[in-house]
């Protein structure tokens, strides 16, 4: 296995900057983070843990966006604490040091997780503690867990012998001789200290760095329980962004130039300003918003505002856009992310095949549109929004009306939907100027649906190039080369202000770093500078490598005339068991045979994505010349399933993502501006054309790795090999609605 010839110097630098403390400073990132929460009453025994009469709040810093993280990080703690679940209550949250992400940055180290040695896992974890000085408090990149799997587990065993501490002084007794059951301490004679009575004590106590509860002392990991978020969603009482209300609120559209990139030239907003209920409209650097007595009203008078545009910064036409990732390829490659053998040299006889594939511009689509709602007053900000980057958003937004950051409070709710969306900075900058405009009144900023799926910030098109070779029915040689437009160094840059360069590894997710043995395995990446908007969209770059690369690798199994699972089975194999038993789960699961009768196609894809490995069986069947898509087995091994029930949910949900994606999902430009204006444009598979799935966990032990993304990116290639399966069509693009015709 190797890492490139550019990504291993990078990786030899950087660890000898690590291991000599001079990258880092080993001090300032061991150095706890400040206690974010202080409390009016009771106390917090640490930045996860605040004790009330209430009862027990945990806090769990990360986006809840329906994926149940909320639940998960509660679960962690409340595995070490003896908390009664049915007990339990969550919050967010503020901003803060404290909650950084430290799995963010590990993942971004060019080593190959499952290959990873322990002097390597070693120098990932002390490189992901650095996200501290970076205030990395982010939700992405199927990291929630990852992070809080030892920290959120000793903030809860901290704050339970804290609690032992204190009682053991109140009782005279030793805390040894304590244990804890339910949100109490329980001493030796039945007495029962709650929490509760317990906290303020418990709170000047610094007690020694516990040991971890072990797997057979598990009451909560590893079984699926009941999600907190659920009873609120089922009965109305959630309050999600767009539901906030406030005492005197107006509310607020925008209108932004619909031609990407560009800027306002001019106005005219007499008709709209005319409009019983408009109260303001305030013009911005790229558009107009529009503030009236109704949100309905803002959306009329919006439209009624005149305005001329800038064209887009980047070439207008769809066709250009493509001739301008084909260009890509005749410069210098940005980053090479795997480099094993030769691939210039081959064994006589090899059969050689190539291909190109290439992947869409797509949307995030999330149900809920985006909004958020603010008030400016007295020098000082407070916006509520749902948001997976809560301290990029509070000091953008400061910035964006020139007030310090200490200034403004960021309340962040639960989210309908954000697969990466929700991670940019433009809604909270928007909400921010419109309530600067609107001094001492709370303004909700709703956009509408077209605004929303016309303003996105892209998943990446891609063309990826394939050359490959088989001999004696086995994978000899793989050499990719893939283009696109950077989402890191957009989105880096957005988040920051600072502008972002370098090699971009991200792009070759889901191909450089597949488990498997291919003695001559090459995948370079190529940038184009093209300004089309994009961003992190579900999955990163497994989401279109996930289709490009495994498709690929099911053209050379055909062309060694080996059964594609089998093709894939002998690779892993060789290279990583755990992925190799989710191939093997996946093909017991189907009961595949590699062989299907007339009018039924069967398709195999495999994708290792944020550490997860994920192999999927996706079935289709002829019906008078319709596709079905009747079944999908997924096989999947997390390294420790904290809740099943959750992570069978993930994975389906996952799949159905990548399946609305790869049947219907397109984004294309036409004059700078996006075609697709709402659902009926940009549709999803619906209840009738979902196929029956089962779901496997596998757990082969290793260390916990993420499950919101990994369902998705084999999910176009299990669907276009299962329909060349039944059809002899091999399809080298998406959607694939363009080629069949679906149910």
């Amino acid at each position: 296995m190797g890492i490139g010839k550019t990504t291993r110097r990078a990786f030899l630098i950087g660890s000898a900057a690590i291991v000599g403390g001079i990258a880092i400073g080993g001090y300032v990132v061991s150095r706890p983070a400040p206690n974010p929460l202080h409390p009016e009453e009771g106390a917090t025994l640490n930045p996860f843990v605040l004790i009330d009469q209430r009862g027990v709040t945990i806090i769990t810093p990360r986006a809840e966006m329906g994926q149940g993280v909320h639940s998960m990080l509660a679960m962690l703690v409340a595995e070490e604490m003896d908390l009664d679940w049915q007990d339990i209550r969550i919050e967010h949250g503020p901003p803060a040091k404290a909650y950084y992400n430290s799995a963010l940055l590990k993942n971004a180290l060019p080593i190959h997780a499952y290959a990873a040695s322990d002097l390597q896992n070693t120098i990932r974890d002390v490189v992901g503690h650095a996200g501290k000085l970076l205030n990395l408090q982010v939700t992405g990149g199927s990291t929630s867990t990852v992070d809080a799997w030892d920290r959120f587990r000793m903030a809860g065993a901290t704050a339970r012998e804290a609690l032992k501490e204190a009682a053991a002084k109140q009782l005279g007794v030793s805390a040894s001789d304590l244990k804890t059951e339910n949100g109490a301490v329980i001493a030796p004679d039945a007495t029962r200290l709650p929490y509760t009575d317990l906290a303020v004590a418990a709170a000047e106590v610094s007690p020694a760095k516990p040991a971890l509860r072990t797997p057979d002392q598990w009451r909560y990991i590893g079984k699926s329980v009941p999600r907190l978020d659920q009873p609120a969603k089922a009965n109305g009482s959630a309050r999600f962004g767009i539901d906030t209300k406030l005492d005197g609120m107006r509310f607020a559209t925008v209108r932004i130039n619909p031609r990407l990139g560009g800027k306002m030239t001019s106005y005219d907003d007499s008709a709209a300003a005319k409009m019983a209920g408009v109260e303001k409209i305030i013009p911005l650097e790229d558009g107009i918003a529009v503030v009236a007595s109704n949100t309905w009203l803002a959306f009329q008078a919006a439209d009624a505002v005149q305005i001329t545009w800038e064209d887009a910064t980047f070439p207008p036409q769809q066709d250009q856009i493509w001739q301008g990732l084909e260009a890509a390829f005749d410069t210098d490659a940005n980053a090479t992310g795997r480099e094993d053998g030769d691939v210039d040299s081959l064994p006589a006889g090899a059969t050689v095949l190539e291909a190109e594939y290439r992947a869409p511009f797509l949307a995030h689509a999330a149900m809920e549109p985006m909004n958020a709602t603010a008030i400016y007053k007295d020098g000082t900000l407070v916006i509520w929004v749902g948001h997976q980057a809560p301290i990029a958003a509070r000091d953008m937004a400061a910035a964006a009306i020139g007030i310090d950051s200490e200034k403004v409070t960021i309340h962040t709710t639960i989210m309908g939907g954000a697969f990466g969306r929700r991670g940019e900075i433009d809604v909270p900058v928007y909400a921010a100027k419109i309530a600067a405009a609107m001094p001492g009144v709370p303004v909700k900023m709703t956009w509408t649906r077209e605004e929303d799926m016309r303003h996105d910030f892209y998943r990446p098109a891609t063309i990826a190039r394939y050359r490959g070779a088989v001999q004696d029915g086995k994978a000899v040689m793989v050499d990719g080369k893939i283009a696109g437009i950077s989402c890191a160094h957009q989105a880096m840059a957005r988040m920051t202000g600072i502008a972002m360069g370098g090699p971009d590894t991200a792009m070759l997710e889901g191909a450089a770093d597949q488990p498997y043995a291919i003695p001559n395995y090459r995948i370079r990446g190529y940038l184009s500078d093209m300004s089309v908007p994009v961003g992190f969209w579900r999955s990163v770059g497994a989401s279109h490598n996930g289709f490009q690369f495994d498709c690929f690798l099911d053209e050379m199994a055909q062309a060694a005339g080996t059964d594609p699972l089998e093709f894939r089975l002998a690779m892993a194999r060789e290279e990583h068991a755990p992925s190799a038993r989710v191939i093997e789960t996946v093909r017991d699961m189907s009961g595949w045979t590699g062989k299907t009768p007339d009018g039924v196609g069967r398709g195999v894809a495999f994708c290792m994505s944020f550490g997860t490995p994920v192999a999927q069986v996706i079935e289709v069947r002829d019906e008078s010349g319709l596709i079905r898509i009747s079944n999908a087995w997924i096989a999947c091994d997390p390294g420790i399933a904290l809740d099943p029930r959750n992570i069978e949910a993930q994975m389906s949900g996952g799949l159905i993502y990548g399946l609305s994606a790869a049947i219907m999902g397109e984004i294309t430009f036409d004059g700078g501006e996006v075609d697709q204006w709402n659902f009926p444009d940009y549709d999803a598979v619906r209840m009738h054309n979902v196929p029956q799935i089962a779901v496997q966990i596998v757990e082969a032990g290793g260390r916990i790795a993420g499950v919101g993304e990994p369902g998705t990116p084999p999910a176009a290639a299990a669907l276009a090999n299962a329909l060349f399966d039944l059809t002899g069509k091999r399809v080298r693009e998406l959607p694939l609605n363009k080629h069949f015709d679906f149910v």
